[in-house]
Order: structure tokens, then sequence, then C-alpha cells
């Protein structure tokens, strides 16, 4: 692999800092998720450069509250990932170019295995699919940006948990884990960008995944209270302690991926701190805390993954 893209920017960065400078007047953006989390932070550093955010979002009274608070051009669209009409209708009501989607909605470690209407686990449905579909439904308007367009898929260090298992991704015929399904999907936001930049970048059109870092933000909402607290003790005493960030930290890598020119014309890579991360070898992902797993950046996995994508959307 190419020499990894290091940047002045680490893991104590906000996203506001990462833009500093940047004029981003002109550029139309869409944050899926933006009414909470990170995904706020990022409409925020966004809009605050100048660049005309969508937050796409399944509670518009939440978008509105949010998009009121921040200073600059934020609009409010409808978006629920886990139904494709609605996936196809958002993608539908898009006019004129994208400069850059922002893959930042997600569900994390849903304590029981759900199923979407449509028969699909609810976090891979979600994550993943609800995504490719919505990135497939604009890649016109990403074709169209004048300058290239970028794709940012916000992953998770969760990806080391579990590769995508192409076999049986609904878990029909083994035991469903929060985090192993949790895991499968973040493996997949990666995998996409690596399919995605193979397949588009002739269109000048090129994605890049991360791993924001650890923040307290509703996607623990599954979890027991005091999840976090007793995560953060085990790793002290692993010696691999984690330092929590704030949601302006947490935003930081998608920011950077967004509109770094050191990011012109490159994609397919996995980013963490606001730096490429290091690939493990195979093996090391069992309580890895850093870097990305070498099956997430697999092209063989990423046109599986690709090709099973299509055929859950309909597309095949």
């Amino acid at each position: 692999m190419s020499t990894l893209i290091t940047t002045p920017f680490g893991a104590e960065s906000t996203a506001a800092e990462v833009v500093a400078g940047l004029d981003l007047t002109g550029k139309r953006m869409i944050v899926t998720g933006g009414a909470s989390g990170i995904g706020v932070e990022t409409a925020r550093a966004l809009a605050g450069r100048g660049a005309e955010v969508t937050i796409a979002v399944r509670d518009t009274g939440a978008g509105e509250r949010v998009a009121a608070e921040i200073d600059g051009d934020v609009r409010v669209a409808a978006l629920e990932l886990t139904d494709l009409d609605s996936v196809r209708a958002f993608a539908e009501s898009w006019e004129g170019p994208l400069d850059v989607l922002i893959v930042n909605a997600g569900v994390m470690a849903i304590q029981r295995l759900e199923l979407t209407e449509s028969g699909l686990e609810k976090q891979f449905a979600t994550n993943h699919v609800g995504h490719f579909a919505l990135a497939m439904g604009l890649h016109r308007a990403l074709a169209a940006a004048e300058r290239g367009a970028r794709i940012v898929s916000v992953s998770s260090s969760g990806h080391l948990a579990s590769p995508v298992i192409f076999e049986d991704v609904n878990f029909e015929n083994r035991e469903y884990t929060p985090f192993g399904a949790y895991g499968q999907s973040k493996t997949a936001n990666v995998l996409f960008a690596v399919g995605a930049t193979d397949r588009w970048s002739e269109d000048g059109i090129f994605a890049n995944a991360l791993m924001p870092g650890g923040i307290a933000t509703p996607l623990q909402r599954h979890l027991d209270p005091g999840w976090i607290e007793q995560r953060l003790k085990q790793a002290e005493e692993a010696g691999t302690p984690i330092k929590m960030k704030t949601p302006e930290q947490g935003a930081a890598t998608s920011v950077l991926l967004a509109t770094s020119p050191q990011l012109d014309g490159v994609g397919g890579r996995y980013f963490e701190d606001c730096n490429e991360a290091a690939v493990l070898e195979p093996g090391q992902e069992q309580g890895a805390e850093a870097g990305v797993a070498a099956y997430a950046l697999d092209r063989a996995n990423a046109d599986r993954l690709w090709e099973l994508s299509l055929d859950l959307t309909d597309r095949g």
C-alpha cells in the first residue's frame, strides 16, 4: 500500500479547526443523521465555512430545531434509511450537483435481533444498505460536481469485531450478537468506500471511511447505563486506555475527509484521528483499539459486497 496520509490534525482537533481558513461557498453537501451527535457538529462546521448543508433525518422536527441553531445555510429533508422507498424519494427530489455526501447516520448494538420489513438485520440495513441505495440514487448528482465529489463513510473501530459474513448477513444460521452485527455493518461502510472509489473515480467521485473516535452520543442508546464507564475501565486495565472525545472532536475526521485539499483524488482509505490508519495484520483485530482490518480494505470483499448490495436494493 502507498504511504499513509498524515495531516496537521490529530485526536484533539475539532471540526472547526479542521476547516478554519477554507472557503466552502458554493459547495453543496448532505449529512445523514445530522440532527444528533457528531452529525450536528459536522453540519455546523461545514455551514460555518459557507457550504449549503442538507441534513437528512428521520425526525424532521428535530432536524428543523438543529438547523435553526446553526449559523449558515442548513436545510432539512426526510430520510428513513430502512425504507428504500424513502431513500429513493430523497434521491429523486435532489436537484443539481452534489459535492459531498456524508453517510453519518447509524444505529449501534441493538440488543436483540431485529429485522426490517424487507427482512434485513436492522443494523446492516440502516448503516450500510440504506446508505448504499442513497449513494446509488445520488450518483448522477455527485458526478455533476464541477471539481469532483466526495463520499465520506462514517465507520467505527467496531468493524474490528467482525468481517461481513456474506453467507448469513441476517443471522439466520448463527447466533446474533449486538456487536457482531454492528461490526459487520461497520466493515461494510469501509468496503463501500473501496468499491465506490473503484467504480466511480473515473466520474470524479472518491470515497473514504473513518473512525470518529469514542464519543458519548445517542448512538449508545441501546446499551445498558454505565456501559461506557465499564468499557473505559476495561481498556485501561488492559493497558490500552481510551480517551473520549467531545462531539466537536468526533466530527473532525468526517469534516477533514469532506474538505481537505490533501484528499483531492484520494479514495478507498480509512482514517482515524484525522490521519490515515495503519492496516492490521490478519488476526490482530481482536482486542485492537485502532487501525483498520485488512478484510475491510480487501477488493474482493468490496466487490462481493457491491453485488450483494445491488441485489438487496433491487439494482442487480
